[in-house]
């Protein structure tokens, strides 16, 4: 099953809003501003099941995968 980031958790774990800590001079804003993945869930969708655990949201695991690659990140 397709899991779905859910922005609404984020006050559940954090005290602050990360956003407020990166700087807007910082690549992962660029990063973050340049990449439309609006399109992926559409592609992924058949390739899911409808029951079972939700998987990780696919758009934050490619968007982890590419700032993993910009920081060279192993």
């Amino acid at each position: 099953m397709m899991g779905r980031l859910k922005s609404d958790q984020g006050q559940l774990f954090y005290a602050f809003r990360l956003g407020d800590a990166v700087p807007e001079d910082h690549m992962v804003p660029k990063i973050d501003a340049a990449l439309d993945l609006s399109w992926l869930r559409s592609e992924l969708a058949p390739h899911y099941s409808s029951m079972g655990r939700p998987s990780i949201d696919p758009e934050l695991m490619i968007r982890m995968l590419v700032v993993g690659y910009a920081f060279a990140i192993d």
